[in-house]
């Protein structure tokens, strides 16, 4: 080891003999020096391996129908799902180091069988209907929840889930999970459930929706929620969702605050037990951009991902930039400067490791 410092004696031949014969010991004895490793283990800023990425719907969707016609759905694969690998990630199925996003396609008439799974997941829905996903409330009670454009449906860790198409034309949509996270922290368990479906129900509404979806209202006569770290409320509506944004752009318009920033209305989908994030892993928000809106630049610890539900524009995600429009999917690394603007106007859908992050105290945000 040699120094620059003109206060610090070079050392010796024999002291350089030491040194080695010392780093030899440290790794006969799998032991790696902190001096040798700071700058990689504490860097000033974040330096993510997963780098800023798109996925066109374009090329998503006409691959999910190929899978479709050629891979069946049942024991074995479970489900066809085919998840957005990042490049910079290789040898793993990740969107980011802590979430995971793939495209499912149910053909017509298929069903998925049930299992469960530690991991945390959600779907949303970009186009199409006629899937219900049945889910068990945390109490052995399955209920069909209905799978329409524009809504986000939860599946809590360790719920019995399955999914049946009830049309003759095929359905996919984006799901979402924690599966790096669990992985990383060596916490996954997964169980097969019966082949055949819990129910064949079809409801408009299902009972969690009829019990907790009114707005500021909790059921007082309801069973405590199996679990307080996810919301009892499984089914987050398109119609709901869109009358919020188009409120908060009308209260901007009286004058009245409410938005963001000028030109962008947001919701985040909360837990109505506790008013905490629907998922105690991932955030889940929706953004609306107004046409001529363009978003101050800012950077995140942590990552998330985007999709595109409707309008088109363009993204900026730190030195990269790509013309987004509806289903288009992109992810911004951590630490890495997302910006969006739209002539026509945007809405996306947008999930996230914050929950994490706030919750392990490691939450930042920046504008550059």
């Amino acid at each position: 080891m040699t120094t620059t410092d003109p206060h610090v004696d070079e050392p010796t031949a024999e002291e350089l003999r030491a040194l080695d014969e010392l780093y030899a010991a440290f790794e006969a004895a799998h032991m790696t020096p902190l001096w040798t490793q700071i700058g990689g283990l504490m860097p000033t800023a974040p330096r993510p391996d997963s780098v800023p990425m798109l996925w066109r719907w374009s090329t998503l969707l006409p691959l999910a129908e190929r899978a479709g016609a050629l891979v069946p759905v049942g024991r074995g694969g479970e489900r066809r799902a085919i998840a957005l690998a990042n490049p910079g990630l290789p040898g793993t199925a990740y969107a980011t180091p802590t979430l995971w996003a793939a495209i499912q396609y149910l053909g017509p008439r298929e069903e998925a069988p049930s299992h469960r799974h530690v991991q945390t997941a959600f779907r949303f829905v970009v186009e199409g209907e006629g899937v219900w996903t049945n889910v068990d409330g945390g109490d052995g009670r399955v209920d069909a929840i209905a799978m329409r454009r524009g809504d986000l449906l939860l599946t809590p860790g360790m719920h019995w889930h399955e999914h049946q198409n009830t049309t003759d034309h095929p359905m996919a949509w984006i799901d979402g999970l924690d599966i790096p996270l669990v992985r990383t922290l060596d916490a996954g368990f997964f169980e097969l459930g019966p082949e055949e479906l819990a129910t064949r129900e079809t409801p408009a509404l299902s009972r969690n929706e009829r019990l907790w979806a009114h707005p500021g209202l909790t059921p007082v006569g309801a069973p405590p929620p199996a679990s307080r770290l996810a919301s009892p409320l499984m089914a987050y509506r398109w119609e709901h969702t869109d009358r919020a944004l188009a409120a908060q752009l009308a209260l901007e318009d009286e004058g009245h605050p409410g938005v963001v920033e000028p030109g962008h209305a947001a919701v985040r989908f909360t837990n109505p037990a506790t008013a905490g994030d629907c998922l105690s892993t991932m955030r889940c928000e929706m953004h609306r951009l107004r046409p001529g809106t363009a978003t101050a630049s800012v950077r995140t610890a942590g990552s998330a991902v985007w999709q595109v539900f409707s309008g088109s524009g363009r993204v900026s995600v730190g030195a990269e930039g790509w013309d987004v429009g509806t289903g288009d999917l992109f992810c911004v690394p951590s630490w890495a400067a997302l910006r969006v603007e739209t002539d026509g106007g945007l809405d996306a859908f947008r999930f996230s490791d914050d929950p994490v992050f706030e919750a392990l105290g490691l939450a930042r945000k920046e504008t550059p």
